[in-house]
């Protein structure tokens, strides 16, 4: 029986490929903070998975953890924009010296077993786009004037043109636009270290939009289909930022949890950076009326108010072929289906900040 470790494990999507692992028949330990901002006290687990409390940027915590294990599944990280720039902090302590922890508690424990990596699209910055005449570039960050202006969509670097945006590969040059992402990227150059040192096979799986049952509710941390859904349960309309065509892909958490648990079942480890993408990009405009669609028309319409955050890409959608090919993973959930049991899917309650 394989003895994996999932930090995180009692988060949104950590719990997810727990009860996922355990179908499969693994052993599975969980490290966990039960950090406010996910958690709103000590969440229901699976008795099968053994829990442990405590901190990943503890060493001695790390130790124990890792005691007998054969896979590390690392989720562990603070996620989405934040509040604003003042959350840097916490966002480097838990996902950069966390992460650097536990790799320093691989290393001191001789581990030799394989390691799954949650990293995140964010790391792309902007997806593809191409010029009519310059073909594929990369629009650097849009201003704070441009966006005030209403004007949302990149323009050509070189040319001046209109861009079409196209599905970003792996092999797009990382160009992290905030904090958040830059520690996600952070986390994958910190890994990639210890497996060229120690060889451990190291698969990276960068998630897409994920959204599902379990999602924290009301809290900026959370994500934007969160975000709406709680807005729709208050009886609000969801705000919608910008002109609400930003493009991004949806990929059901039931989907991002057999990913992982593929990439631990392999009989040959995948190795490298795999988008995890339902491969059918949305609008965020048509994901908020599908939700509102699905609540049968009671709640308010959503809003497009033009609203805007800095840190915000355009247009980031992922091409899942190679997640195919290499891994033998195909997202299963439908956009529709995803979105209509969402609407109605329990969210669970964080404490705050």
């Amino acid at each position: 029986m394989v003895n994996i470790l999932v930090t995180g494990g009692l988060g949104f999507i950590g719990s997810h490929i727990v009860d996922a692992l355990l179908a499969d028949g693994a052993c599975v330990r969980i490290l966990d903070n039960l950090h406010p901002g996910a958690h709103a006290g000590m969440p229901s687990a699976d008795p099968a998975a053994e829990v442990i409390i405590g901190d990943l940027r503890d060493p001695e915590t790390v130790l124990s953890a890792l005691r007998g294990i054969d896979v590390v599944c690392h989720q562990a990280a603070m996620v989405g924009l934040g509040v604003n720039f003042a959350d840097v902090r916490d966002y480097v302590s838990h996902n950069d010296q966390g992460t650097a922890t536990l790799l320093w508690g691989m290393d001191a424990a001789g581990f030799h077993g394989r390691m799954v990596l949650a990293s995140s699209m964010v790391v792309y910055g902007e997806g593809g786009w191409r010029c009519t005449r310059d073909g594929q570039v990369a629009p650097p960050p849009r201003s704070t004037k441009m966006l005030a202006s209403g004007r949302f969509d990149p323009l050509c670097p070189a040319c001046g043109n209109d861009l079409e945006p196209e599905a970003v590969p792996e092999s797009a040059p990382a160009d992290p636009r905030n904090v958040y992402a830059a520690t996600k990227l952070h986390q994958e150059h910190l890994c990639a270290a210890l497996a060229r040192e120690r060889n451990i096979p190291l698969t990276v799986l960068r998630y897409h939009n994920v959204y599902g049952p379990g999602m924290p509710r009301d809290t900026p941390y959370a994500g934007v289909a969160s975000i709406f859904r709680s807005a729709l349960e208050r009886g609000e309309a969801p705000q919608v930022f910008e002109d609400g065509r930003q493009v991004r892909d949806f990929v059901h958490v039931r989907d991002v949890a057999r990913a992982n648990a593929v990439a631990i079942a392999a009989s040959r480890p995948a190795v490298g950076a795999f988008n995890v993408a339902s491969g059918e990009p949305h609008t965020i405009g048509e994901m908020a009326h599908a939700l509102w669609s699905a609540t049968g028309g009671v709640a308010p319409v959503p809003v497009v108010c033009g609203r805007f955050r800095a840190g915000d890409v355009r247009h980031v959608f992922a091409s899942p072929e190679r997640a195919a090919r290499v891994l033998g993973f195909r997202a299963r959930v439908r956009f529709a289906d995803g979105m209509r049991e969402f609407a109605g899917a329990a969210l669970r309650e964080p404490a705050g900040r």
